[in-house]
């Protein structure tokens, strides 16, 4: 069974990738010029297209084709593509750091309230002293003296 190539290796000379992705190599090389499209380059200097590149090459013809945008308005959108995938990156980041933070306060919080479970005595107001005691079933009553003044 044939192994499928990495989508980012590049694979496809500029002939190729210009058939796959309907434009002419000339179309290639201008985009290449302008940055928006950067082949791997072979030993011989050789221009390798990957398939990520040549699903760019089609995300650019839609975007001027289709939607009428000129290169400068292309180099726009994939400036703020990148940049919304930055933080999208950084969102997810930090969500992962905040229930790690919440997990670290839980445990702590339970920590706490083990240590002082033995140490905590219910407190019985004054209104209740007065009630039978089979009636406060599990209240405890604590003798508490003020200092003086």
């Amino acid at each position: 069974m044939a192994e499928t190539p990495d989508s980012d290796r590049g694979v496809y000379m500029i002939s190729v990738a210009a058939e796959l992705a309907g434009m002419h190599p000339q179309t290639l090389r201008i985009y290449e010029t302008r940055g928006l499209i950067t082949p791997k380059r072979s030993p011989k200097n050789t221009r390798l297209y990957s398939q990520d590149d040549v699903e760019r090459l089609r995300r650019i013809q839609e975007l001027t084709c289709e939607l009428g945008m000129n290169l400068a308005g292309v180099e726009r959108v994939f400036e703020l593509e990148e940049q919304i995938e930055r933080m999208r990156r950084r969102m997810r980041n930090l969500e992962r750091q905040a229930e790690r933070v919440r997990d670290e306060l839980n445990q702590e919080i339970e920590r706490v309230r083990r240590s002082l479970k033995h140490e905590l005595v219910l407190y019985e107001p004054p209104s209740q002293a007065l009630t039978p005691r089979k009636a406060r079933e599990r209240s405890v009553r604590v003798a508490m003296r003020r200092p003086a003044r």
